[in-house]
């Protein structure tokens, strides 16, 4: 009876992993997700990216590829056509899909009452995605909040991409490092809806 038990809830399981594994093939990408990139042949490559307002994402050796309204597989195709002129086979490109998830309030009574605004980390940020933080929180302060920088990232020419009322982007290009060395009067306050890319440092930078 007990190996009956043991056969019913083995193929319980697998049941349950197969729906999940279905349930993420069909799932369309959406801005905001955050896509997990592994690459067999060159772990380097491995990494998190956020999935632009525009629905596009960044890749190293591929650039801008499209990601909203696609599924994982569909990702994996378009990233493999993107970077397979620097193998000499075809490289092996697996993704996985993080559906954004809505920040939670912060707790009434808690030191963060007050006025908040969402920030947007893209590249090459140890924890990217959206981030709430408090009105009046600068660029050097919210790189803070999301982990910092990564190794990859190219720290003197962040971008800050902002969204006027006209819908106009207007994107300036930031010095990380001098900020965190001392050039805070160069600090700007981020404002509601702002996009920080961190692009990927090029070979001798």
């Amino acid at each position: 009876m007990g190996q009956v038990l043991k056969s019913v809830a083995m193929a319980l399981l697998l049941a349950f992993w197969a729906g999940l594994a279905l349930a993420q093939a069909e799932y369309r990408v959406q801005s905001g997700d955050t896509l997990t990139i592994e690459v067999l042949e060159d772990s380097s490559l491995n990494r998190a990216v956020q999935v632009l307002p525009d629905g596009r994402f960044n890749f190293p050796f591929a650039g801008s590829l499209r990601a909203a309204g696609l599924t994982a597989g569909q990702i994996e195709n378009a990233i493999t056509t993107g970077i397979q002129s620097n193998f000499a086979n075809p490289p092996t490109v697996f993704v996985g899909v993080r559906p954004r998830i809505e920040p939670i309030a912060p707790a009434t009574g808690s030191a963060f009452d007050g006025p908040s605004i969402d920030i947007y980390f893209v590249g090459e940020v140890n924890r990217p995605g959206l981030v709430e933080v408090k009105q009046g929180t600068t660029l050097l302060q919210a790189v803070a909040v999301s982990g910092g920088v990564s190794r990859f990232a190219a720290t003197k020419r962040i971008q800050l991409r902002r969204t006027d009322a006209a819908g106009v982007q207007r994107v300036t290009i930031l010095n990380y490092k001098a900020l965190a060395n001392g050039a805070v009067a160069n600090d700007i306050e981020l404002k509601d809806g702002d996009v920080i890319l961190v692009p990927e440092r090029r070979l001798f930078e």
